[in-house]
């Protein structure tokens, strides 16, 4: 991928974010979703409601009016051209998204988040057929002499809740340093609160500049898939659809050269 910089003003808008995604969570609701005609289950009839939680660029962040875009926003509008319906995208917690709080209080009909497909989530919904592969990075000062987890040691090392690269830094031994969204963990890295940041490498790439640098990237073989509350299977159909149909027309690649080549700009 592409690198992108990393300004000062991007700093601070990623903190202003942190904020707002922490504090806000659609308000629970009882109802259960509704039918769609002949389609999925919604939460508000006629609407596809989805969820996710910036800034994670190039999937997810916001853009110079301060509304939702990126690769995750921009494949799930197909699926709702797909089944005629309305779009809203809104912030919301990840740890309750990860967790599968969004669906049990009926908030949202699809998590787009740069999510890792997982059993234990698997357990709490469905996903999608996976759309993007998800290797793990560090990220760190430029300068830095890891070459790899092992160098890590005796560091202070941070990662973002409710990941993968959380996971990867408690196995390695790590006393982790957890942020609530990506935006703030890169910024420890930046202003030196961490030595170093593990997380997405697709994510991380567009963070890069000349201070801050991908020490080295972790394989781990996982995939990115688009959450769905169980029992909704035209849901899933619907989003399995726009995936194959974006990879086979073009519209795929086209989505991340559009969110790889000017996210964050």
């Amino acid at each position: 991928m592409r690198q992108h910089m990393f300004s000062s003003k991007k700093l601070a808008a990623a903190g202003i974010v942190a904020a707002a995604a922490l504090a806000l969570t659609a308000c629970s609701d009882d109802t259960a979703p509704v039918e769609n005609a002949d389609g999925p289950l919604l939460v508000t009839a006629g609407t596809l409601t989805v969820c996710s939680n910036a800034p994670f660029e190039p999937f997810e962040y916001n853009d110079a009016d301060g509304n939702l875009t990126g690769i995750d926003i921009d494949l799930t509008k197909l699926a709702a051209e797909k089944l005629g319906l309305e779009y809203v995208a809104m912030q919301y917690d990840f740890d309750a998204m990860s967790s599968g709080a969004a669906f049990e209080s009926n908030s949202c009909d699809v998590l787009a988040t740069g999510m890792t497909i997982t059993p234990e989530r698997q357990a709490k919904f469905d996903f999608s057929d996976p759309y993007y592969d998800a290797n793990q990075g560090a990220l760190v000062k430029t300068g830095s002499t890891a070459t790899s987890l092992k160098d890590l040691e005796g560091k202070n090392v941070g990662a973002q809740v409710e990941t993968t690269g959380l996971t990867i830094a408690k196995d390695a031994g790590f006393d982790v340093q957890v942020f609530p969204e990506v935006g703030s963990l890169v910024q420890a890295v930046a202003t030196g609160q961490i030595d170093a940041a593990i997380a997405d490498i697709g994510v991380l790439e567009s963070y890069t500049t000349d201070e801050l640098s991908i020490a080295f990237t972790e394989k781990t073989d996982e995939q990115y898939g688009f959450g769905v509350k169980k029992d909704n299977p035209k849901l899933v159909e619907a989003l399995n659809a726009a995936i194959k149909d974006a990879k086979a027309d073009g519209t795929y690649d086209e989505i991340i050269t559009k969110h790889v080549g000017a996210a964050g700009n």
